[in-house]
């Protein structure tokens, strides 16, 4: 029995070490494309875009509908008689003047533009999905930090009050201790209260609501020195391979075709037919097989035709005047991601490092001193020093972020350059 218990206690820790998996930064970017909301309405949009283009298709398909007619006339002889019908008809679209072509020429056109946006909806959850694991790490970094501030002024407020009862130090001496517990107890909760509300972001970001991730691997980053290209080929790049570029191009190429076809609107339309019909009362006037073409040819339509093509011109032009703004964005975009890029690895990183090392050096000189039972701050120099890798770690991640922008910005993928086989 003894052994049976070892081994059911020895099974429930191996449960539980496979329950508290730790979530990587592959792991959190793998439910990019996973069903989150964002990603199933633009995919939603895509089967919409495709329903239509199915149903503009079918414009040119056979039809068979049958036609019913109850009726009673009155004959000669006074008498009413029953003069019912019956058709099967049969229709074929013939030549419509480019109306279904241009009609199919929109439906592909909106097609594509809702593909892109459904490729722009996956990068940016990438980036949400990155930005989200930082903030995380960074609030564990930042808590443990605020953590200590608040254990010093704790130990300092303590024996603060110990002063005070034996008349070392007056009531105001004693206030101003309590007051800087007080505040970075405040800090301290404010710290905790992040580190669980970024959890819960994240959870969302990758559609695991309820799952609060409780360990989080650091990630190794090694993209974050791969090289860039120069700013005008890879705006150029960008303004080629962009998902928003090229849905709105998408939009403005269906705005022509819906103009034209607006504009065949005017033109005739010839069907072929075939009936066969079956009467309640016989007649040398009418057919029981029928076969012919139908023609319509539009007079007058009013000001229908005339606003309609209004409204495509306005498209068109809305459609153009996007893509050129989405230029100047696009150009702000990639300009404020490549300096900040080489802001960070040029200045911030060298910045950073230099803090880390002063800050270990303090905290060595506060650990002998502390060794020696001197007078020290060993908790203040522990805490500073985390702060000084915090401030690190977020120089690798800001730049992590900008790099994954210029990714977004570029479809997926930067083009290729030296050092940078990507």
């Amino acid at each position: 029995m003894r052994r049976l218990g070892i081994s059911v206690l020895v099974c429930c820790a191996l449960i539980g070490t496979v329950q508290a998996e730790v979530l990587t930064l592959e792991m959190a970017l793998a439910a990019a494309s996973e069903p989150h909301p964002d990603w199933r309405i633009a995919e939603s949009e895509v089967q919409v875009a495709r329903a239509e283009q199915a149903a503009v298709s079918s414009r040119q398909d056979f039809t068979l509908y049958l036609d019913g007619q109850l009726r009673s006339g009155r004959r000669p002889d006074d008498h009413w008689k029953p003069d019912n019908t019956g058709r099967l008809i049969a229709r074929k679209p013939l030549l419509d003047f480019g109306r279904s072509r241009g009609a199919l020429e929109v439906a592909e056109q909106e097609i594509a533009t809702r593909e892109a946006a459904l490729l722009s909806v996956e990068s940016l959850r990438r980036l949400d999905i990155m930005a989200r694991y930082f903030d995380v790490l960074l609030a564990d970094m930042q808590y443990a930090a605020d953590n200590e501030f608040m254990a010093v002024a704790y130990v300092a407020r303590d024996n603060a009050r110990d002063r005070l009862d034996v008349g070392q130090i007056n009531r105001p001496d004693f206030l101003r201790r309590e007051a800087e517990f007080q505040d970075r107890r405040e800090r301290r909760e404010l710290s905790l209260q992040r580190v669980r509300s970024t959890r819960q972001q994240l959870a969302h970001a990758i559609n695991r609501p309820g799952a609060l991730p409780d360990e989080l691997a650091e990630p190794l980053l090694r993209d974050n020195a791969r090289a860039i290209p120069e700013y005008d080929s890879l705006l150029a790049w960008v303004m080629q391979n962009n998902p928003r570029v090229r849905g709105l191009k998408a939009q403005l190429a269906a705005a022509e075709a819906r103009l034209l076809t607006v504009r065949t609107g005017r033109y005739p339309v010839l069907d072929a037919e075939i009936q066969g019909a079956g009467y309640s009362r016989e007649s040398a006037t009418r057919d029981d097989i029928s076969a012919g073409l139908v023609f319509s040819v539009p007079l007058y339509q009013g000001g229908r035709l005339d606003a309609e093509e209004a409204r495509a011109r306005a498209l068109r032009q809305r459609a153009e005047a996007d893509l050129d703004k989405l230029r100047f964005e696009l150009s702000d975009a990639v300009l404020e991601a490549m300096q900040e890029i080489s802001w960070l690895r040029e200045t911030a990183r060298g910045a950073a490092d230099t803090q880390i090392e002063f800050r270990d050096w303090v905290l060595e000189r506060a650990r002998a001193e502390y060794e020696l039972e001197m007078q020290t701050s060993l908790g203040t120099s522990m805490a500073e020093t985390q702060l000084a890798q915090l401030r690190r770690k977020q120089v690798e991640y800001r730049l992590a972020l900008a790099l994954a922008r210029l990714d977004a910005l570029s479809g997926g993928r930067l083009p290729n350059t030296e050092g940078n086989q990507k």
